[in-house]
């Protein structure tokens, strides 16, 4: 059994430790309640934008030059950018976005054998988890907390960059999908190429596309357009991820906080029937000395 000392060190350790995980609990929660309003805030624009492209790309006849960010190839070359978090303490976010991300690479192997996969890793952990999994192409480590659209737009041009070039035939991403504070679900998108999207459940097409006027022409419209569709995709999934994190983080580090003090008030208790033990043994030494004495 530990001496009173050793239960009185290990109940001030802990105690630090408390007070520790309660300020990052507190910066968290901070954190974490800027990241969820910019998230809901970015989501419908970021809905609308893709549905104007999808109307776009509907009112354009089939035998016109299509954009090249539209056109479908082999996916012999694939990218997959992983959004993960610089830091760790962030409870199962990262780890749930890496297992998904090692399932979707065993899938991509699995439709093609043949199938060539990097990754472009957003994120320490996601770059330190992953570079066994497959060839690192390129790493971002200097994304901030809280990011903005100019944060983004260095990973927006190289994903356009490696597509235009033919480096990659499709470029994937995979993030945690904000939920609510407690569910971070990993998802996955198909950034690149383009794919037909899809309003209220139903495919837009040449007859159901809304019939708007394109000035000079649908084709310049949708060039103009793409590449702030992109941005805004891109900074879509970093908020989404930056939600994540901090909302994980802040769960992990209540919940660390309660255990601390759970176990605090457990050497609590054992300390003092261990005082009271000790205050017991030594008062039936004195009187039994007192008696001998006596006698």
């Amino acid at each position: 059994m530990p001496s009173l000392r050793d239960v009185r060190m290990r109940i001030r350790g802990i105690d630090s430790t408390r007070q520790i995980t309660r300020a990052m609990q507190l910066v968290a929660t901070s954190k974490m309640f800027r990241a969820q309003d910019a998230v809901q805030k970015a989501r419908p624009y970021a809905e609308k934008l893709t549905y104007v492209l999808g109307s776009l790309v509907a009112a354009i006849p089939e035998y016109e030059d299509p954009n090249p960010f539209l056109v479908r190839r082999d996916e012999n070359k694939v990218a997959v950018v992983v959004f993960t978090s610089n830091r760790g303490l962030a409870g199962a976010v990262n780890s749930n976005v890496v297992r998904q991300t090692i399932e979707h690479i065993e899938q991509l192997r699995s439709a093609n054998p043949g199938v060539d996969v990097s990754i472009i890793g957003i994120g320490k952990v996601g770059v330190r988890m992953l570079n066994k999994v497959a060839p690192i192409h390129s790493s971002y480590l200097d994304v901030p907390d809280q990011p903005s659209v100019s944060d983004v737009s260095t990973i927006t041009d190289l994903a356009k960059n490696l597509y235009e070039s033919r480096e990659f035939d499709a470029i994937d991403v995979v993030f945690p999908s904000f939920v609510n504070t407690i569910n971070q679900s990993p998802s996955i998108s198909r950034l690149l190429p383009i794919e037909p999207v899809e309003h209220k459940g139903e495919e837009l097409t040449n007859v159901n596309a809304p019939n708007y006027i394109y000035e000079p022409s649908a084709v310049s419209v949708l060039k103009t357009l793409i590449p702030r569709y992109l941005e805004i995709a891109m900074y879509r999934f970093a908020l989404e991820a930056s939600a994540s994190e901090h909302s994980a983080r802040m769960v992990a580090m209540r919940n660390a906080t309660d255990n601390a003090s759970e176990l605090i008030d457990d050497l609590t208790l054992l300390y003092n029937r261990q005082r009271q033990s000790a205050i017991t043994s030594e008062m039936i030494d004195i009187a039994s000395g007192a008696s001998a004495l006596s006698q």
